[in-house]
């Protein structure tokens, strides 16, 4: 009983539930990099601020950070924006959404490598064909989730606003947007972290800049540390733009379902 008591009042702080949780995962990895034994196999968490400084003050890792931070956001915008037009109409016309239907399960069952070596051979080794290849890989995800989400919108609103005889754009922004925001800010969420990973693939594979080029080279090196420190910097920031920005988004876009 004093267990469940102290979870429950737990419960209600969030943040503390939060840092107990990463601090129960750091046990994890203290544990195991104990039981190896062997740094070049897994090093201790304190055994990466060695490198991670050398590679914060020679500017290395903020240079890479920046690079896949900006091929994230060039394609998450279009992504977003692609994908929800495309969901949004075949969630709207059934007609649409049988013709694309087909397209859709294709794009969603297509492997990202695929996507990602036939941009390279097509477009060439550029930015240009590594954004085009995130985009795509995106899209579906993003258009699938908006589809359903039109499909949910309340036909008595919109019976509400024609009594009203609203014009397109208020019953856009006052009726459709605020009943699809938990929608987008879903795809939105989910987006970003499927589209970062992907990057680091599309780096990884012809890139010469970024946090997965610099993976790929330390891997080749055998330096666990550093790649480590390279991937953990990002996920560091992801996790920011997760407790800053998306998460807050998404409780106030879903407000005034709980009002």
């Amino acid at each position: 009983m004093d267990c469940s008591f102290a979870l429950s009042r737990m419960l209600q702080y969030p943040a503390l539930v939060r840092a107990t949780s990463v601090g129960l995962l750091l046990v994890l990895w203290i544990a195991a990099a104990g039981l190896t034994a062997d740094a070049s196999v897994l090093p201790q968490p304190w055994a990466l601020w060695a490198p991670f400084a050398e590679a914060s003050a020679s500017g290395a890792l903020p240079y890479h950070l920046g690079m896949t931070l900006w091929r994230v956001v060039c394609a998450f915008v279009p992504a977003m924006a692609i994908g929800a037009a495309i969901g949004f109409l075949m969630g709207r016309m059934p007609a649409v959404d049988q013709w694309l239907d087909p397209w859709l399960v294709v794009f969603l069952n297509l492997p990202a490598l695929v996507l990602i070596v036939l941009c390279y051979l097509w477009i060439g080794l550029n930015e240009t064909a590594a954004i085009i290849a995130v985009v795509l890989n995106k899209v579906p995800n993003v258009a699938t989730i908006l589809r359903e989400g039109a499909r949910a919108l309340d036909p008595n609103l919109a019976a509400m606003a024609g009594v009203y005889r609203m014009r397109q754009w208020a019953r856009l922004r006052h009726v459709i947007l605020p009943q699809l925001a938990p929608f987008i800010a879903g795809a939105a969420r989910s987006g970003i972290a499927v589209i970062w990973k992907i990057v680091l693939v599309v780096e990884f594979l012809g890139r010469s800049s970024g946090i997965g080029f610099q993976i790929h080279f330390y891997f080749q090196l055998f330096d666990v540390a550093m790649v480590l420190v390279y991937a953990l910097s990002f996920i560091g920031v992801m996790l920011l733009v997760e407790a800053l920005i998306l998460q807050p988004s998404e409780r106030r876009v879903r407000r005034w379902r709980t009002a």
